[in-house]
């Protein structure tokens, strides 16, 4: 099989490789291998079985068209402040260019035209005021909130747009290797489970987000692709009340808190807010079940859940943060007998384990029904349990409520970035014709910037084929 250009997993960062190179006129012939189902074919069982089944041979949220991007809380953020590094590399000027340009096509998809956060900017000081004087830093960030279930359609848009435009997609293919001749990448092998295939490209993207952090890790071993140690975040997803979240939920949708409480001084952020949102199981591979959070735009709930995560870099003597997190995943899995586990704030203070009647007499109930109540300080490691609490104390003096008896963490909340790849401003790796885009690179973090990322490869790639 010969190709123009090959893109390896149909995230965010590769749907917009192709989708620009389109728009740009391009001729060449393109293939996106996808080891999930077509958008339109993603169903997660938990919908009718009230319980994670574990999907296998992969989790159908984190894998298939658009990637997790699909069954995500879908918010768009519109500020180059937020969504991992990619400013510094190709600079903060152009990226935010990049990210208007990016976001008048989802509009064009079909976005709602109406952005969060911007709407009452006297109250957004009152806010920061608050932050200030608990020590937190205060992003303010414009959010286009898609939603879970409008995020399909759109996504649905854009695949059948490919598809009629030449873009040729296979589903259920996997990526098993890169052909290499020379530190040159002529290709890759690719296998749908029965056969393997070789397919040769002048380019090869790998855009497999966060859940390929790993293979990315080990392709870079094999083939010496420059890298730097990447990081990890592991944390909790936090579950309020609407009424705790009001005046936030209202002001700015989302709030973006940063913080180095005492005494390690880590850095400490909340992320992914979902106001009226349900907590949500994600399983990744070797059976790894971790916690999230998705936002619909109809369907609402009465709570309010987002992500406080601790970042971890490793380098010496170890330096695999990878590894450590899944290690700090699969025992609190264990806890929880293959589940998400749950603990309320109060019992966490009070050195002790929650049990399902105390969660069933609370004001605040559970939006993840089959977590299992317990004690999360048994698995999670001291240091970032302790940066945990006091940043939750901090964040009380934001919004009054926050660290109630009652508040729920849920845990593991694990983000896996692969190691930062080392690349020009084009995007060229230490490896001639291959490059790294999206969650997978280590540059971006988010649907925006692995979009904008892969728009940028689109349009270099388009230009370099006339």
């Amino acid at each position: 099989m010969e190709k123009d250009i090959l893109i390896v997993g149909a995230g965010p960062a590769g749907i917009f490789t192709a989708l620009e190179m389109i728009r740009c006129g391009c001729k060449e012939k393109i293939l996106i291998v996808e080891k999930g189902k077509a958008i339109e074919n993603r169903r997660c069982a938990k919908d009718k079985s009230k319980s994670c089944v574990s999907c296998k041979p992969y989790c159908h949220i984190t894998t298939g068209f658009s990637g997790a991007g699909a069954f995500s809380d879908g918010k768009l953020s519109l500020s180059s402040d937020v969504g991992g590094d990619l400013p510094g590399l190709i600079g903060e000027d152009y990226a935010q260019e990049m990210i208007n340009y990016v976001d008048s096509i989802y509009l064009e998809f079909g976005a709602d035209t109406h952005v969060e956060g911007v709407s009452d900017p006297e109250a957004v000081k009152e806010i920061r005021k608050r932050a200030i004087k608990a020590g937190l830093k205060l992003v303010d960030c414009p959010i286009r909130h898609l939603g879970t279930e409008k995020a399909q359609e759109i996504y649905y848009s854009i695949e059948q747009f490919l598809l009629n435009n030449g873009v040729e997609i296979l589903f259920g293919f996997e990526c098993t290797n890169l052909i290499m001749h020379n530190d040159v990448c002529l290709g890759a092998h690719i296998t749908d489970g029965k056969m393997e295939y070789d397919v040769a490209a002048r380019q090869t993207i790998v855009a497999t987000g966060r859940r390929g952090a790993d293979w990315l890790e080990h392709l870079c071993t094999k083939y010496g692709i420059a890298h730097d140690p990447g990081t990890v975040d592991i944390g909790v997803r936090v579950e309020v009340r609407n009424e705790v979240m009001e005046q936030v939920n209202e002001v700015l949708y989302e709030s973006k808190l940063i913080g180095y409480p005492h005494p390690f001084k880590n850095k400490v952020r909340t992320f992914c807010q979902n106001p009226g949102g349900f907590v949500s199981q994600e399983n990744y591979d070797n059976d790894l079940a971790v916690v999230n959070g998705h936002s619909y735009k109809e369907k609402k709930s009465s709570n309010t859940n987002l992500a406080i995560l601790c970042s971890h870099n490793f380098s010496t003597p170890f330096n695999q943060p990878i590894a450590y997190a899944q290690k700090v995943g699969e025992l609190t899995n264990m806890l929880a007998n293959g589940h998400i586990l749950c603990q309320r704030f109060g019992d966490i203070l009070d050195g002790k384990r929650t049990w399902p009647k105390e969660l069933a007499q609370s004001n605040l109930r559970p939006t993840l029904p089959d977590a299992v109540a317990g004690d999360i300080t048994a698995a999670m490691p001291y240091r970032a349990m302790t940066n945990i609490i006091n940043f939750i104390h901090a964040v009380d003096e934001v919004v009054p409520g926050f660290a109630s008896t009652e508040t729920l963490l849920y845990s593991p909340e694990l983000k896996f970035y692969s190691n930062r790849i080392r690349m020009d401003a084009d995007f060229n790796t230490s490896i001639k014709g291959l490059h790294c885009l999206g969650d997978s690179s280590g540059w971006t973090r988010g649907l925006m910037m692995a979009s904008v990322m892969g728009t940028i490869m689109g349009r270099k790639l388009a230009k370099d084929s006339l």
